[in-house]
């Protein structure tokens, strides 16, 4: 499973969505669909831009946790 960190690095940082809209030209329901953790899929770009505009690393926006199924298979 993947974990975006971009409400709490919004948060941090007092960012409305509308905000991060506006500064990286990136659509309005792309960030909120990250921001509610809700997206299937993400362009490249996009990430590279939220991460330049937030100066964080990739792995500072999203992790990678186990899922159910690698917990009790131990592989976690």
């Amino acid at each position: 499973m993947i974990k975006c960190h971009l409400s709490r690095l919004m948060g941090e940082r007092k960012l409305k969505i509308a905000d991060v809209a506006r500064d990286t030209g990136l659509h309005r329901n792309t960030i909120t669909l990250l921001y509610d953790e809700t997206a299937a899929r993400i362009d490249l770009d996009a990430i590279d831009r939220l991460c330049r505009y937030l100066g964080v690393s990739i792995g500072e926006l999203l992790e990678r946790l186990p899922d159910e199924k690698e917990l009790s298979d131990g592989a976690g």
